[in-house]
């Protein structure tokens, strides 16, 4: 089953109208994580609508005719779906991420040489 089309990611708070997201990133754009832009701008698009889409993992039962929704996270919550993040965080340096929250990700030519 897909949620396309519907408002099933904004019901969650997984999703935003553009308007909704304009409100709080333009008072605050110094304060979002530079990976925002970078990403933004890598798919083509710009801060605003980019961040109108995040991620989030939800949990539901069926009993007989009824539905429940038993569980959701979203943002840094869903990284255990992530399987290189547990690899990385028992490493010497982790993540190494520093002050540039997820700037580490980089396609593999665009290393450093060592």
């Amino acid at each position: 089953m897909s949620t396309a089309d519907t408002e099933f990611n904004v019901d969650l708070g997984f999703s935003n109208t553009e308007e909704s997201t304009r409100d709080w990133v333009t008072p605050i754009p110094e304060a979002l994580p530079p990976i925002a832009a970078r990403n933004a701008s890598e798919t083509g698009t710009g801060v605003v609508r980019y961040l109108t889409q995040g991620q989030g993992f939800s949990v539901f039962v069926r009993d007989g005719a009824t539905i429940y929704h038993t569980y959701s996270t979203g943002g840094r919550g869903v990284e255990f779906l992530m399987g290189y993040y547990p690899i990385l965080d028992h490493t010497p340096k982790g993540r190494d991420e520093g002050e540039g929250f997820q700037l580490w990700i980089r396609p593999h030519d665009e290393y450093a040489a060592a």
